[in-house]
């Protein structure tokens, strides 16, 4: 005689998916807790405006948080089963945990790699340096008193004037070859020793409304903002990582940096 087969009660399968929703659920909420902890030192440090828009930190962020906090739980849901012994079942949400902690450090780690550290006046116009881009083996050509890659955010430099025409020559040749001049550490200066230069550089605002009179609403916002008027403000072309370009708005007088715009005046 066959022994009957062995019937799995229908409230305990149900009990184990509930149960695995809800360890799924808490992982989730921990992790959502991680990632506002690590936005909040990308978007207030690293990456503060107009730089998640400029440099792409928001979007890289953006990946590498979603990936890990969406991931992370759907493990746990896949692994978690209370009919597990206790010790394993520590062990492998253990795993999980550490895992998805490697991935984000290394998500973090990479983020934090290509994030700004100077906006560097470049002769005629503003460029944005990321640490990605200063090769290895200029960086311990900073002046003193610059760091490479400052720990509180990017900050205002300037290019110094080239010493001979040689120099000028070959800094040339090595930027049409891929080295912006401002990823230079040799070539920096700080901003109040250049400040002379951006305000020669720098075209009154009213040339700027001029050529993009469909903006100038946008533009006349930005300056009411900063408590300017168009007489008091001049502006220059910023490049960006990303395809589109900026503007930088400037105060006349002092070379202050006092607005950003999304528009492309180069």
């Amino acid at each position: 005689m066959q022994p009957s087969p062995v019937t799995v009660p229908h409230h305990t399968v149900r009990f184990d998916w509930r149960s695995r929703l809800r360890a799924a659920g808490i992982h989730l909420g921990l992790s959502a807790l991680v990632a506002a902890l690590a936005a909040l030192l990308v978007f207030a440090v690293w990456y503060p405006y107009p730089y998640r828009e400029i440099s792409g930190g928001r979007d890289l962020f953006l990946l590498v948080v979603t990936v890990d906090v969406i991931l992370g739980p759907l493990i746990t849901f896949a692994v978690f089963n209370l009919a597990k012994p206790r010790k394993e079942l520590r062990r492998d949400l253990a795993v999980v945990g550490l895992l998805q902690l490697a991935g984000l450090a290394y998500g973090l780690w990479t983020v934090h790699m290509a994030r700004p550290v100077h906006m560097v006046f470049e002769y005629d116009r503003f460029r944005v340096v990321h640490q990605v881009e200063i090769p290895e083996e200029v960086v311990g050509l900073a002046p003193a008193g610059i760091p490479v890659a400052p720990p509180l955010g990017p900050t205002l430099l300037t290019l110094r004037p080239f010493k001979d025409a040689k120099e000028d020559q070959d800094y040339t040749m090595a930027a049409l070859q891929g080295l912006p001049l401002s990823a230079r550490p040799d070539l920096w200066q700080s901003y109040e020793a250049g400040r002379p230069q951006v305000l020669k550089a720098a075209k009154p605002v009213s040339q700027l409304t001029s050529r993009f009179p469909e903006r100038a609403a946008e533009i006349d916002a930005a300056l009411r903002k900063a408590g300017r008027d168009a007489a008091q403000a001049s502006y220059l072309p910023l490049i960006a990582r990303k395809a589109e370009g900026w503007t930088v708005l400037l105060d006349s007088g002092t070379a202050e940096v006092i607005a950003y715009l999304p528009l492309d005046s180069f």
